[in-house]
């Protein structure tokens, strides 16, 4: 079975993509972490990003288009098809209880 369709980039992904190596260019030796940051720093400066958000649009059209492909073919694995959920927060642990806690049970005890 193929697999699901990977979610789209957001305008921002896609500008970094494509400015990366000139960031790296202009700042010789600097981090990844650096890059990003920098990358952040340019596009909130920016202010023609409507080029940007029209090919987000569009991957996303094209994301959505391709999941409903997907699932229409028998993809999907929810719940429904019995295929478990990969973001499914594990089974809650019973809470130990605090002193805070047990002092405050103390507390109403006296109260009775």
């Amino acid at each position: 079975m193929a697999d699901k369709p990977k979610r789209p980039l957001s305008a921002y992904m896609l500008w970094l993509n494509s400015t990366r190596e000139s960031i790296k260019r202009e700042n010789p030796g600097i981090k990844v972490t650096e890059v990003a940051k920098r990358g952040g720093e340019l596009w909130r400066a920016m202010k023609g990003k409507s080029e940007w958000e029209a090919k987000a649009a569009k991957a996303k059209n094209d994301y959505d288009r391709a999941v409903k492909e997907f699932e229409a073919n028998g993809g999907g694995g929810g719940a429904a098809n019995g295929g478990a959920n990969k973001r499914a927060k594990p089974a809650k642990k019973p809470s130990k209880k605090s002193k805070k806690d047990e002092s405050d049970e103390d507390d109403d005890d006296e109260s009775e």
